[in-house]
């Protein structure tokens, strides 16, 4: 079992396995130097990356996020804009400061090694940091896999069978097991994760914790809302958000707005934030961060009887649906495609909505199927290795979608064919059959189709 606090995590954009992962990475390979008494005696760090990260590393952030990580920089609280500045100076011949102390000459062309064709047999997602001495000789040598959703694994970890680091009253492993649980033990899904979260905290704290999340997404969606200009790279895509908003208000006030057009805006904006290397949540990853936020939202403001207390269960009931996902499946896209980060999400919100609405377990479980089912084979072909297109609007259709889901589902009596495991094991097995070129190499798909492949 994970807490909800590892799916919904505040870090930066475009991604979540392509920023957020690598410079925590990079981070505990410093940790790890300082711990062992080593520090000190380093005269050169390298790193490597491979598959998905070296394919796509530029458009998704990844070098800035190995550079800065190495200086000890953290996803929650690093400045977005000094990040870039720092990653420029750094590759243009500045020191390295490792651990944000220690001074090192840096040659970005020889010290930061891009693997584009070559993929470790563990995972897409491969980082390799080794720490030499002056003549040469290694220090530390270690393997990092950046799973999806921020999560790092060592070569070691990611070996070694699951073991909870902590017991909790109600373990679940599938979703039938967690919807046995609400009704033997008469609880919500919210209430049931709430009460797995008390052994980390007390119950204030976590609602506190979980109301921040939610006002950063809240945040997230008024900056997307306001900033315009372009986004990052050279493909010239401009922010709409702002724009958008502008124009559905105008036509509200005239009576001819439809409401079901905002939470594809919110969705919009957020992802726009997100591709500019904005401060994000990731929710389960980022280049899936709209969704959520946008579901959300639309509860706040068109929810008759929205209130902060459905804001936490909101929150709990789509990180229960984000566990199953990342216990039994995947949740990067790197491995499953983007049925991983977009279908994941949509399947969240769309469970989250319908319990908010007052759903039962069964119409809960129903909305979240649904969500999944209609996301299957969905591929992750970012063109030129950006998180642009079509990862911006893909969120928005996805937000729609989450909420008409969960309306659907309400009007049913939650019987369905498919169950929710069922569509999580096919989620997965789709995603091993998939092609790599489909899975986030930008080698694919619209990448190759609209522009150049990022390689």
């Amino acid at each position: 079992m994970i807490s909800v606090f590892d799916l919904f995590k505040i870090g930066i954009g475009p991604s979540s396995s392509h920023t957020v992962g690598p410079m925590v990475a990079a981070r505990r390979f410093v940790q790890q130097l300082q711990d062992s008494g080593v520090l000190a005696s380093v005269a050169r760090v390298e790193a490597n990356l491979y598959g998905s990260l070296a394919l796509t590393g530029a458009g998704h952030g990844t070098i800035a996020a190995v550079l800065l990580g190495l200086e000890g920089a953290e996803p929650a609280t690093v400045d977005p804009q000094h990040l870039q500045a720092r990653a420029q100076a750094l590759q243009l011949g500045a020191d390295l400061l490792l651990a944000g102390s220690k001074a090192l000459p840096f040659n970005f062309a020889c010290d930061l090694l891009l693997h584009r064709h070559q993929f470790l047999p563990q995972h897409a997602n491969g980082l390799r940091f080794r720490a030499l001495v002056a003549d040469g000789r290694v220090l530390a040598d270690e393997t990092y896999f950046s799973v999806g959703g921020g999560f790092v694994q060592t070569e070691a970890e990611l070996a070694a069978p699951l073991a909870d680091a902590l017991t909790v009253p109600y373990p679940f492993r599938s979703a039938a097991e967690l919807m046995a649980l609400c009704r033997v033990h008469n609880r919500t899904i919210a209430q049931i994760m709430l009460e797995n979260e008390l052994v980390h905290l007390p119950a204030a704290e976590v609602r506190r914790r979980l109301l921040a999340i939610a006002g950063v997404m809240q945040d997230c969606i008024a900056r997307g809302g306001q900033c315009e200009g372009e986004l990052p790279g050279d493909y010239h895509v401009r922010r709409r958000a702002p724009a958008i908003m502008k124009k559905l208000q105008m036509l509200q006030q005239a009576g001819r707005g439809d409401i079901m057009l905002w939470p594809m805006v919110y969705a919009i904006a957020v992802s726009e934030e997100n591709a500019a290397g904005g401060r994000i949540v990731t929710a389960p990853t980022n280049g899936a961060a709209g969704i959520i936020p946008a579901v959300l939202q639309y509860y706040r403001n068109f929810a008759p009887n929205a209130s902060d207390e459905g804001i936490v269960d909101f929150l709990l009931t789509a990180a229960a649906i984000g566990l199953l996902y990342k216990m039994n499946a995947s949740i990067s896209g790197a491995e499953v495609g983007c049925q991983g980060e977009v279908g994941v999400a949509c399947s969240m919100a769309a469970g989250a909505y319908c319990a908010v609405l007052g759903g039962t377990l069964a119409q809960i479980e129903n909305a979240a199927e649904i969500a999944m089912e209609h996301h299957l084979g969905l591929t992750c072909d970012p063109v030129g290795g950006l998180v642009q297109v079509p990862c911006v609007e893909r969120n928005g259709v996805a937000a729609e979608k989450a909420i008409k889901v969960a309306q659907l589902a309400l009007l049913e009596n939650g019987e369905h064919l498919v169950s929710l495991d069922k569509v999580i094991e096919t989620m997965l097995r789709t995603g091993q059959d998939m092609q790599h070129s489909y899975k986030e190499t930008a080698l694919g798909g619209l990448a190759l189709t609209v522009g150049l492949p990022a390689c």
